[in-house]
């Protein structure tokens, strides 16, 4: 079936013949034969990445290919000399370690996703063979008769047969958050937002309905729209990108240093040819960060964990990094700046206006007059308050700790009204008996309700646009009597709507009408001569702490853009609210000023903008598309279906956890598990942390490894003994790099993470630190040069000699760790927090001296790496030349690195 069959437009039998149907619904079997023609009720989801293919990209890096091959020059020297393939072991146990390490964190990762996709199992009720039963929603085929009703999810396009006071949320779809009417009404031409149809994926708020299903899966309207997101191709992780970027460099300056030391050693200083081979494979495996690929998808993943716990899911590891750079927020109103929960704050009654504390779906408040609480024996106020639950059809389900409204938000906040006086539905149920009621619409703009009372008295309760029961009213309630409504009173009560809607207030009228008791009603003839009783003003209060987190992303150089479907006196009162806009800078731009412009004259506009109201998914993908062309960073929020363009256009799309549809979760980056505002700022603290901790390690690994390859390079030039071969320098880099990045990885934040500005996502890794990486590097080499020569001038044995410098290496690589936790300060200026600030790292200190205490003094262990155990006092040179050479790198030149960034 077709959406272009314009289902709206035939008649019910045309329907039925079409799809081979009726009113008692399919056999069995016929529905089991249409399952296996159109498939199951599902939207098509993108195929995952395939274990084998996780497997082989953990091979695909440069640096690991560099290890491999630096493992097989080993073996192949190894073979030569006629020694034990030791060096060849421990190269490729950490390939494999790397391998093993990465392969499950993807794996887990592609799996995490995958739970994500799938959609939450969901029940219909049908007909088949003309008996109601419960199905999976997957089984359902066009030709099916279903029966829904309030907080049903409609679960595949659907025109209506009959409908009983029927209201859809179609916000999925439309971006309109208030429900519309629907009916069984034949519609002389079709129409998008077609009143006869219901639509997969967009929810039942009240009423109930029989409906034939005439599309399903991929064929709804909610699944052509997937289909063009889940087309969209993405673009390759920046992350990844300048990590493989970075190690083509180092490659290429491998390379070019090893042709520079082969041609010495073997041209000028005739050294044999197995000699040159295990020298260029030190070399080598001095200048690869081996462990690199392993720290970077570690610490990605246990930032990502934290996140999780925090209520954002980050459904790609590469994510991290662009939330570090963000610019731009942004972010819908109801839910996310706002607590998506209705509150009444103002009721005004005949000549009074009272206040209602409390907020959200909580019944905790009072209704209070000149601030004194008002009594629940009030005889107006409690009328008024009655209306509102009488005149009604919601509700409000309370579980655990968990509050769910069935049906409209505005409602419920009435409900909410009358817990605060002890006025529930409940306990109206026993006096009042509903006879009849004429839903909301959007032509009326009023709702009606009859009730027989236990009086026998009968009586309609209205609510509704002020200005339509003000029209229809004749008489305003006094206390337990009526007078007549002039002009001047109505005149008052206009001027005080405008009054409170001015404050971002939705204002609700309320009224009453004594009937005799009938067969049936006539909607037109009830709804006239009403009774006024007053207005209730309510508000979706702002959630709490989004106004500090506004502030702290205004301080971190990140602006916060107000982006939604409300009315602009609503948006712009909650963004004054918040912080989002202040004092002149209070211009709110429609979606109707949007699509009056340009590309260009849009762009003017987004530089200066805060708030957009009125907005539709289209206006929020050229909002997103704007902000990227002046170089922002953009983090888009969204649930709708339609959204999905507009979360794949940004830069990181943010999909919400509860409200949000499937398909905007799939289009998002990350997916906000409750909706706040505030989630999304953690978010970016915790990713420029991350980012942080990365180029921590980065420098660690960097700095200590070019004084390795310095080192080996000046001691072949200068025809000295190698100092270090390759199994010496991965155990120098598994204890000096390895335990010291895991402990950085959790590193804590500095305290001024979020009083800088955002990084530039075009900036490289280190570009900021190579200045510094460079001196550390050199001061750490002349130091351990210097103890190498020494050793060699002081002891015959060669042994004795590396495993000084091993010593001395070892000692000054894990004592810079903790000079990598500033970038403004040297280890002695940080005092004694630069040590203890960070308890894995110095834990891992521990640590690292006890393995290289080990390794010297243990026989079996200091045979397989030939090294010699050492004297106190060669001890204490170690340690002296470690120190002290980490104790050259002036806290000046820390700060002037930081300034030059900046």
């Amino acid at each position: 079936m077709s959406e272009s069959d314009n289902w709206e437009i035939l008649e019910l039998d045309t329907i039925f013949d079409k799809l081979e149907t009726n009113e008692e619904g399919l056999s069995d079997n016929e529905a089991q034969d249409r399952l296996e023609k159109y498939g199951p009720n599902k939207l098509r989801e993108e195929s995952g990445i395939s274990v084998i293919n996780i497997l082989v990209d953990q091979f695909k890096s440069i640096l690991i290919l560099i290890l491999i091959i630096a493992a097989a020059v080993s073996a192949y020297t190894a073979s030569v000399e006629g020694e034990p393939f030791t060096d060849t072991y421990v190269i490729l146990f950490i390939v494999v370690i790397n391998a093993v390490l990465g392969f499950f964190q993807e794996y887990r990762a592609e799996k995490a996703v995958e739970a994500l996709k799938k959609m939450i199992k969901q029940e219909v009720l049908l007909l088949r063979d003309g008996d109601e039963e419960v199905i999976d929603s997957e089984k359902i085929v066009p030709g099916d008769i279903v029966i829904l009703e309030s907080g049903d999810r409609v679960p595949a396009d659907s025109r209506i047969i009959k409908a009983y006071n029927l209201q859809v949320d179609e916000a999925v779809l439309t971006g309109e958050s208030v429900p519309v009417s629907k009916n069984e009404e034949v519609l002389q031409e079709a129409t998008k937002d077609a009143s006869n149809m219901l639509f997969m994926g967009t929810t039942i708020t009240s009423g109930r309905a029989r409906a034939v299903v005439v599309n399903t899966g991929m064929e709804t309207r909610f699944g052509k729209i997937a289909g063009l997101v889940q087309s969209v191709e993405s673009e390759a992780p920046p992350l990844k990108m300048k990590v493989e970027k970075m190690g083509r460099r180092l490659a290429a300056i491998s390379i070019i240093l090893n042709i520079w030391v082969f041609a010495i050693g073997y041209f000028f200083l005739n050294t044999e040819l197995t000699q040159i081979f295990l020298t260029s494979v030190s070399l080598g495996v001095s200048a690869i960060p081996e462990g690199l690929p392993a720290v970077l998808t570690v610490t990605l993943a246990l930032g990502v964990n934290k996140m999780a716990k925090n209520n954002a899911i980050v459904k790609k590891l590469s994510s991290v990094e662009t939330l570090g750079s963000t610019t731009v927020i942004c972010s819908d109103k109801t839910g996310t700046i706002t607590r998506n929960e209705m509150t009444v704050k103002k009721v005004v009654l005949q000549d009074r206006e009272l206040e209602v504390t409390g907020s959200g779906y909580s019944p905790e408040g009072e209704i209070r007059e000149n601030d004194k609480k008002v009594e629940t024996d009030d005889e107006q106020l409690e009328l008024l308050v009655k209306t509102g639950v009488l005149c009604n059809s919601s509700e409000i389900m309370r579980e655990n700790d968990s509050i769910k409204v069935m049906g409209d938000r505005t409602e419920a906040a009435l409900l909410i009204l009358g817990e605060k006086l002890e006025i529930t539905k409940d306990k109206l149920d026993e006096s009042y008996e509903l006879v009849d009621e004429f839903p909301f619409d959007s032509a009326r703009k009023m709702m009606s309700t009859i009730y027989k009372e236990d009086n026998g008295k009968t009586r309609a309760y209205m609510k509704g646009a002020p200005e339509v029961i003000l029209e229809k009213s004749n008489k305003i309630h006094q206390v337990e009597e009526a007078s007549s409504l002039d002009k001047d009173t109505i005149e008052k009560y206009k001027k005080k709507t405008q009054e409170l809607a001015e404050n971002a207030l939705r204002v609700l009228a309320f009224g009453y009408k004594d009937v005799s008791e009938q067969e049936e009603y006539d909607k037109d003839t009830l709804e006239k001569d009403i009774t006024f009783l007053g207005l209730v003003g309510m508000i979706d209060p702002p959630r709490e702490g989004v106004s500090d987190a506004i502030e702290i992303a205004r301080k971190a150089g990140v602006k916060t853009v107000m982006v939604t479907g409300d009315y602009s006196a609503t948006a712009e009162a909650i963004s004054k609210q918040v912080g989002i806009i202040s004092g002149e800078d209070n211009r709110v731009y429609t979606g109707e000023d949007l699509r009056a412009m340009s590309d260009s004259e849009l762009d003017k506009v987004t530089r200066e903008a805060h708030v957009f109201a009125r907005v539709s998914p289209d206006d929020k993908v050229r909002i997103a598309e704007s902000y990227r062309r002046a170089g922002e960073i953009v983090a888009m929020t969204g649930d709708g279906v339609n959204d999905a363009p507009a979360l794949k256009t940004a830069d990181i799309g943010i999909a919400m956890g509860i409200k949000g549809t499937d398909v905007s979760k799939e289009a998002s980056d990350m997916i906000l598990e409750d909706d706040n505002y505030s989630t999304i700022v953690n978010a970016i603290r915790r990713g420029r942390q991350i980012f942080d901790n990365i180029t921590k390690y980065l420098r660690l690994m960097l700095a200590t490894n070019f004084d390795e390859f310095l080192l080996i390079t000046a001691a072949v030039t200068l025809d000295m003994p190698l100092p270090l071969i390759p199994i010496h320098i991965l155990w120098i880099n598994l204890i000096t790099d390895g335990l010291p990045a895991l402990a950085l990885s959790v590193d804590p934040p500095q305290s001024d993470i979020m009083e800088r500005l955002p990084r530039d996502p075009d900036q490289g890794l280190l570009d900021r630190f190579w200045l510094f990486i460079i001196v550390s590097s050199i001061l750490g080499f002349l130091v351990s040069f210097s103890i190498y020569r020494y050793s060699l001038a002081t002891h015959s044995s060669l042994n004795k000699a590396r495993s000084m410098l091993m010593t001395s290496i070892v000692f000054y690589e894990i004592l810079f760790a903790f000079q990598t936790r500033s970038d403004k300060y040297n280890v002695v200026q940080m005092g004694l927090d630069g040590f203890i600030g960070n308890r894995f790292l110095a834990l891992s200190f521990i640590v690292s001296v006890i393995l290289q205490l080990a390794l010297l003094n243990i026989p079996v262990l200091s045979k397989i790496f030939d090294l010699s155990p050492l004297t106190l006092r060669e001890l204490g040179v170690c340690m002296i030349g470690g120190l002290g050479s980490l104790l050259l790198i002036p806290g000046w030149f820390i700060k002037e690195t930081e300034k030059n960034h900046n």
